[in-house]
């Protein structure tokens, strides 16, 4: 399954329920696993962000999907990226002309 590693921001208003806001991750779990997106990690940080979430989704729609829900409350904004592993990566250089 594809991967993807968002870099989170908590915004003013996340900062503000920062008590509650392991709720609010966990919700946010439980709905992208409903997708059938497994969370391999997520990570409380130090420096320009304050979350990294690292997730399989079973597609790009899927992962936009539950990025989009889980940014809907307006407590984080996300920063998705696409990653590839190096076997990936290998084979999409094999097919450069």
């Amino acid at each position: 399954m594809p991967v993807f590693i968002s870099l989170i921001k908590y915004t003013d208003q996340g900062v503000k329920v920062i008590k509650d806001i392991q709720k609010y991750q966990k919700e946010a779990i439980k709905n992208a696993e409903k997708m059938g997106i497994k969370v391999i990690g997520l990570y409380h940080v130090m420096g320009e962000y304050d979350v990294v979430l690292i997730i399989e989704s079973p597609s790009d729609e899927a992962a936009i999907t539950s990025t989009l829900a889980a940014s809907s409350d307006g407590n984080i904004r996300t920063n998705t990226l696409r990653a590839f592993t190096q076997e990936e990566f290998e084979e999409i250089v094999k097919k450069l002309p």
